[in-house]
């Protein structure tokens, strides 16, 4: 029997932000202390792996770094993308059911372009992965399901126009917590509409409220959605003890939720409670995984976890209801956004990169064609770089594009440069990893 859970740890001894930051290697130190102190390593269901190195090229069928991707990781970064990869081969060829990559440093607010470090994040190691996914295994139809107490943004914007990726964020209200987005009306681009799921949770929400958010809205949605793979972007902040959020959720609750999802990856995000709450939330997801007893999980300090407000399940049941409408009616909506935005769509984005203190503005469009994808036009401009002020005008494509894109997408690029506005012109094929400057 194949075991039910491959397990990939990579704690990057040698990657830290600053040595008082919460992002350090401590948070899967103390995890894998945990589970070796359980003796999960020797039961049969579980199988651990090490992760492999990611190419530049899975990361540049993602991201477009400016000057380039490479100039902006650590080696780090490469393992960490690689953990996931590692994972993704052990699901696919059959090794193990489903598996679980405890690695950092983490990923989902890392977008399409790069300029520095944002929300501890550089590249969307989950994003690397669909993208592997894909172009290995031909794998169309997926679920991210971010469980993160921060919206994925990163992932959102790297989604955001893909009518094959559903996208699922629940998350502390962005009114009261970092990165301040995450809304329902942040639905998709035209062609992609109802495919981004924003679900903003009140403060406070705990155990209660986000099964029955889960019971009641992501779990239809799944069903009806029916994806090849469910990949969890398996975030740990939503619990009690986390000193950067205010949500109620506990251990068990979030040994409860992986066994409902029943996601086949799932890749560590968040979670800064480092002792009081990881190595149990990280015990019991892993238990759940491997369809092993969890019920006996317990965080020392449960008693202070506290009662969830009404208020909250009433934030809980207004989102079944208008979200349940959107996703109902996604295609008539998608259908609509299309003939009213003609051959493009367009939208205006500042992003701010809070690690670095860089300002971001871009403006990205999205090209329709009746018979391909289309592609997408990116310009952006960004000052306080590590590389001082920087701009570049990005042109990006991912399937085999028909005549009249494949002559338009070059076209752009080249129009871009005879304009001399950008200090960068790039041509980003997302199948091949390959990106050409021109």
């Amino acid at each position: 029997m194949k075991p039910n859970l491959g397990l990939v740890f990579f704690p990057a001894f040698d990657w830290m932000i600053n040595q008082t930051h919460p992002e350090r290697p401590e948070r899967l130190l103390y995890t894998r202390d945990q589970i070796m102190e359980e003796g999960l390593f020797d039961v049969p269901e579980i199988r651990e792996y090490r992760p492999v190195l990611a190419e530049i090229a899975d990361l540049q069928r993602v991201h477009i770094g400016v000057p380039t991707i490479a100039k902006l990781i650590t080696p780090a970064h490469l393992v960490s993308a690689g953990g996931c990869l590692a994972a993704a081969d052990a699901v696919m060829q059959g090794e193990v059911k489903r598996a679980f990559a405890l690695v950092r440093p983490p990923g989902h607010h890392a977008m399409r372009v790069v300029h520095g470090i944002r929300g501890f994040c550089v590249v969307n190691i989950e994003a690397i992965m669909v993208a592997y996914l894909r172009a290995k295994y031909g794998v169309r139809k997926i679920a991210v399901v971010d469980t993160d107490v921060h919206h994925g943004d990163g992932s959102e914007d790297i989604f955001y126009h893909d009518p094959d990726t559903l996208f699922i964020s629940f998350h502390q209200d962005g009114r009261t917590l970092y990165p301040g987005t995450g809304f329902p009306k942040q639905a998709g681009s035209p062609a992609a509409m109802g495919m981004n799921i924003n679900l903003p949770l009140l403060p406070g929400t705990g155990d209660e409220g986000i099964h029955r958010l889960f019971d009641g809205l992501i779990k239809p949605i799944l069903d009806d959605f029916e994806p090849e793979l469910i990949i969890n972007s398996a975030g740990q902040d939503n619990h009690f003890s986390d000193p950067l959020a205010s949500m109620q959720f506990t251990a068990q609750g979030y040994a409860q939720l992986a066994d409902k999802l029943k996601a086949d990856i799932a890749v560590l995000e968040g979670g800064y409670s480092v002792e009081s709450a990881l190595p149990y939330i990280n015990t019991g997801i892993i238990l759940a995984m491997a369809e092993l007893p969890y019920g006996k999980v317990k965080e020392p300090d449960l008693m202070q976890v506290a009662e969830q407000r009404k208020e909250c399940n009433a934030r809980v049941d207004e989102l079944i209801s208008t979200i349940s409408t959107l996703w109902k009616n996604r295609k008539n909506l998608s259908e609509a956004a299309l003939a009213k935005c003609g051959a493009s769509w367009s939208r205006h984005k500042d992003i701010y990169y809070d690690e670095e203190g860089i300002s971001e503005s871009q403006i990205e469009t999205a090209h329709y064609c009746k018979d391909c994808k289309g592609f997408l036009t990116i310009a952006t401009k960004a000052e306080q770089t590590r590389f001082g002020s920087q701009s570049a005008f990005i042109v990006s494509h991912d399937e085999s594009l028909c005549a009249k894109c494949k002559t338009q997408i070059f076209d752009e690029a080249l129009k871009a440069k005879k304009q001399g506005l950008w200090q960068y012109v790039f041509v980003q094929n997302r199948l091949s990893g390959i990106i050409e400057t021109v």
